[in-house]
Formats: structure tokens, C-alpha cells, sequence
């Protein structure tokens, strides 16, 4: 038991903290003091404060690591719940398995992936990450152990699939995986002018491809609003080997003064981006490439200075997506503000499993934002506006500063999940967006940033 600063990935939420930690799914849970509250921390991807719980206690799962069984004929993978997806398609890639959903780094673990509920460019087809999760056991702060499924406590495996943690601990989870025959996929990068184009493009590839997400050049106006470059794929039906997974092949070692992310840079980057030479129609690339981009630049995060940034993530749902999404970007646009990590996906109409699950059907939205203080702000006030106005929702996993009335009004089912809340656990974000706790992002490194 230890007492540091941990902060999450966004750099803008840091958490004092009292640490515990287990080593095993058989370990008890750990006795914390009276009035005390605690929070499971896998890997610390969150963005915002849902992965921290300021002034309480953190649970580290990392060392609860353990693969339990792999059943190669049936595509069935046990494991405990610190056990990244990276160490999961290591294991499974090479017997012809794949994880049915990743999301946007491989450097998550498999309790914060069901704890998050989270989801992949294959939405459309899979769903989330929660909709294939056979079961898991649930760890409670009184000792008790629920073993979990939709036949089996349904109601607990609906309340902890994108509960962000706090119905108890995640020990260990069976997950159901999907067949490959190779570690390639088969690849298509299309340009497109505007955003009707890329509506256009994307419900036509979303018929034929199981992998769809379009990059776009937020800054971009007027005829080219939304332009960018859509990115549609297939797993290739060619066996290749499946080499060692590594993570951070360049890294950012070290926290500028200042973000190296601000308008001048953006507006460059993303008109060579846009139209850099080389981009071909059809290629074959590694799953790792396409999938995790990031992944190969190790503390990515640091780019954007000791103030940190934020993801603002939303979902405009049905018919109003098109419409919506083009006052968000042109919002965006005006306020001369954005990164070029700008991202635009369809998602489709399949159900997500968990009471506070992020997606449902329409379209998703996903910028990170340099942390630039009351201007910042100020611009998402204004998104708030057109999210709710438009039925929207934010994404929690992503999420360091949204308003409580914005989060009861859009998560119609919180109060029926509180129910299930461990008296035990409680974070950053839930106080937030429950009791109106008020977080002030400041500056300066964490002790820990993990």
C-alpha cells in the first residue's frame, strides 16, 4: 500500500491516491479503511477521471495477468482481467483468432475493455466489445463472488458491461473470438471531398466491409467541410505469420513546455495529410498498423504539453447525423481549434449489452483538443448544445469534464445502474457527473502516469 499521483491518459485529471494491488483472481479484496472508497486501474487509457477516484484509494490489476484456458476448436479465450488485448492477439493470432472488437489501442486491459464497453471500426457488424463476453466473475467489496453472464446474474453482467468499474472488480472473463486465416488485412483508402461524400462512401462500404472509420480535416470549410480520407476493410483470406507484437517502436520521451499540437501545426499537418502522395486505392497492411497507429509511438499523449488535452467523443443518433455532425465540424472549424486525430464512424443498430453502454446507432464523432483553458471550454459548451439538441451522448471513457445535467438527461438508465454501484467503489467521474463534484484540470506531471 502506497500513496501517489496518478493521472490518466489525457494528462488532465490526476488522481492522489492510496494504491493497492492484487496478483492473483484468487487474492481477497483488500481492506480499506472506513469510509474509504476504491476504484479498479488496469492500464490507465481512459482519458478523463472515470479511471481515477481522487482523495480514495485505486485497485491495480496489472498483475492479475494469468491466461486460465484457450480453447483453440471453439475460439474461447479465460483469462484474468489485467491481461491486455496485446498479449490476447499475440496468444490467439497465431492458432487463426482474432478479438471479435478492439478499440483504438491494443494497450487495454480485458476488465477496463468490459468495464468501458468499448468498441471498434467494425461496429457496424460486431457491435461492442461487451456483446462478446460468454462471462466473467465479479469480485465485491464484501467478498462476494458473482459469476456473470447473460443466463446467469443478467441483470450483474448488464450493470458491469460499460459500468466503468464500480459494480466490484473484474477478476477474470471468458471472451468468444472470430476466425482469420492471417495477420493481414485487405485495405482501401478513398479521399473524400466533403461530408455528404462521406456519407455517401460510407454506407455503401459499410455493406461490404467490416471494418470502416474515416479520418477528416476538422479545420476544414465551407465545400470541403469533412473532407478527409475513409479507410474500409476486410481481414485478408492470406495465412501470414503472425510476428512478435510490440508496442513504442518511437517514442515521446519527454513532456514539452508547451503542445506541440496548436493551429499553425494543425492546419499544416493537415493539409499534407490530406494530400500526401502515395495514397493508394488498395493495399495490403499488418492488422497491427490498422488497427493501432498509435501504438507504435509510446507516450503519444505527451505531445500535447503539461496541460494535457481532452477527447471529445459523441454519438448523433438516427437521421440527424448528417445534419448535426456538420454544425459540430463547422463549430470546430470557426473556433480555429482540433487535432489531427479527427475521427468519423458509423456506428450500427446492434445492441449494446450494458445499461450505461456508450454506442447506439447513427454516427460518432472523436477529436482531441489541446487543453487551452477557458477557450476550450467555451467551444464545449457550444458541442454540448448541438449533442443534446440532437438526442446525443458523450462517451464516459473518453470524458473529463462533461455536466451532470448532460449525462442524467442522455443516460436514461442511470438511475436504475446505481442500484448496482459497489458502496465500496466510486470514482472521479461518477461524483461529477452524480453529485455535481466540481474538477479543476491544472498543470505538471504526474508521479505516475500509467
Amino acid at each position: 500500500m502506497v500513496s501517489q499521483t496518478v493521472s490518466s491518459w489525457g494528462n488532465l485529471a490526476r488522481s492522489s491516491s492510496t494504491l493497492y494491488g492484487l496478483r492473483s483472481r484468487h487474492d481477497a479484496f483488500p481492506a480499506i479503511p472506513v469510509g474509504s472508497t476504491i476504484l479498479p486501474y488496469g492500464n490507465g487509457r481512459s482519458y478523463g477521471d472515470s479511471c481515477l477516484n481522487p482523495g480514495g484509494a485505486l485497485l491495480l490489476t496489472r498483475s492479475m495477468d494469468r491466461f486460465i484456458a484457450f480453447d483453440r476448436d471453439a475460439g474461447l479465450i479465460t483469462c484474468e482481467a489485467g491481461v491486455l488485448l496485446a498479449d490476447i492477439l499475440q496468444l490467439t493470432g497465431p492458432a487463426g483468432w482474432f478479438l471479435a472488437v478492439v478499440p483504438g489501442t491494443s494497450a487495454v486491459t480485458v476488465g477496463g475493455a468490459i468495464a468501458n464497453d468499448v468498441h471498434g471500426k467494425n461496429h457496424h457488424r460486431a457491435g461492442t466489445f461487451g456483446r462478446h463476453v460468454r462471462e466473467f466473475e465479479l469480485l465485491r467489496s464484501d467478498g462476494q463472488r458473482l459469476t456473470c453472464s447473460p443466463q446467469t446474474n443478467a441483470d450483474w453482467f448488464g450493470a458491469t458491461i460499460g459500468g466503468l468499474g464500480l459494480t466490484g472488480l473484474i477478476t477474470c472473463a471468458q471472451l468468444q473470438l472470430r476466425r482469420i486465416a492471417g495477420a493481414e488485412m485487405e485495405l482501401e483508402v478513398i479521399r473524400f471531398a466533403n461530408l455528404d461524400e462521406f456519407f455517401r462512401l460510407s454506407e455503401v462500404s459499410d455493406q461490404n466491409f467490416e471494418y470502416t472509420v474515416a479520418w477528416i480535416d476538422c479545420l476544414s470549410r465551407g465545400r470541403s467541410l469533412g473532407r478527409g480520407l475513409l479507410q474500409r476493410a476486410n481481414h485478408s483470406a492470406s495465412p501470414v505469420e503472425h510476428p512478435k507484437h510490440r508496442m513504442g517502436h518511437l517514442a515521446v520521451p519527454f513532456t514539452p513546455p508547451f503542445s506541440l499540437v496548436n493551429t499553425a501545426t494543425l492546419r499544416l499537418f493537415n493539409f499534407l495529410y490530406y494530400h500526401r502522395p502515395g495514397t493508394k486505392r488498395h493495399r495490403r497492411e499488418h492488422f497491427q498498423s490498422f488497427f493501432f497507429p498509435l501504438d507504435s509511438v509510446a507516450n503519444w499523449n505527451r505531445l500535447y504539453g503539461p496541460r494535457g488535452f481532452y477527447q471529445y467523443q459523441c454519438v448523433i443518433p438516427g437521421q440527424a447525423g448528417p445534419e448535426m455532425t456538420a454544425q459540430l465540424l463547422e463549430k470546430i472549424a470557426r473556433s480555429g481549434q482540433g487535432s489531427f486525430l479527427a475521427v468519423l464512424k458509423q456506428f450500427g443498430s446492434l445492441t449494446s449489452p450494458g445499461m450505461l453502454s456508450f454506442p447506439r446507432c447513427g454516427v460518432t464523432l472523436a477529436l482531441d483538443f489541446p487543453n487551452t483553458g477557458a477557450r476550450i471550454e467555451r467551444l464545449f459548451i457550444h458541442l454540448d448544445e448541438i449533442v443534446a439538441a440532437a438526442g446525443g451522448r458523450l462517451y464516459p471513457a473518453k470524458d473529463a469534464r462533461m455536466p451532470a445535467e448532460l449525462f442524467r438527461n442522455t443516460y436514461p438508465r442511470w438511475g436504475e445502474f446505481e442500484r448496482y454501484v459497489d458502496p465500496a467503489f466510486s470514482s472521479g467521474f461518477w461524483r461529477r457527473v452524480t453529485q455535481g463534484e466540481v474538477v479543476v484540470h491544472g498543470g505538471g506531471p504526474a508521479t505516475e502516469s500509467a
